[in-house]
């Protein structure tokens, strides 16, 4: 699958565009133990709580686009709500392949552009959005479990 064709929605504001999304990790911790009596020499590990990275978005600046600081204002107000983010990876028919959803997303970071009358290169701002969980899902997946559904 290309990678150069997704999409992100936000709740509320609908489908958006953007250059880049990285970060879309989730690791276990490890937690190691090992009692007295164990015949092993190294300590047992299992799995531990799952975390996330921070993610990502770059886009474009275009006259008039105030997303990221709306949202980022937004956020920072007593009524704000977390929302889930999607991240879809489209195919060649613009339908979802694959989808990441970052559960009750918020930004905690934007960036603006570097400013440099030296070159030309596009402005390019950046939104970083914490969340608690990543849920990742596909095509087939999502059809099965429609099925079960329907049944």
């Amino acid at each position: 699958m290309p990678k150069f064709h997704f999409v992100v929605t936000f709740p509320g504001l609908g489908v958006w565009w953007f250059q880049e999304v990285s970060g879309l990790e989730t690791e276990v911790d490890i937690i190691e133990y090992r009692h007295g009596r164990s015949k092993q020499l190294a300590p047992m590990k299992r799995p531990g709580m799952p975390k996330v990275s921070d993610v990502t978005l770059k886009k474009g600046v275009f006259t008039g686009d105030t997303l990221s600081y709306m949202l980022f204002a937004k956020a920072n107000t007593k009524d704000f709500e977390k929302n889930d983010v999607t991240i879809s990876l489209l195919n060649e028919y613009h339908m979802p392949e694959v989808i990441w959803t970052l559960t009750k997303a918020f930004p905690k970071k934007i960036e603006s552009t570097n400013l440099n009358s030296q070159t030309s290169e596009i402005a390019i701002e950046s939104m970083v959005l914490s969340y608690e969980e990543l849920v990742i899902d596909n095509v087939v997946s999502m059809g099965i479990k429609l099925a079960k559904k329907l049944l």
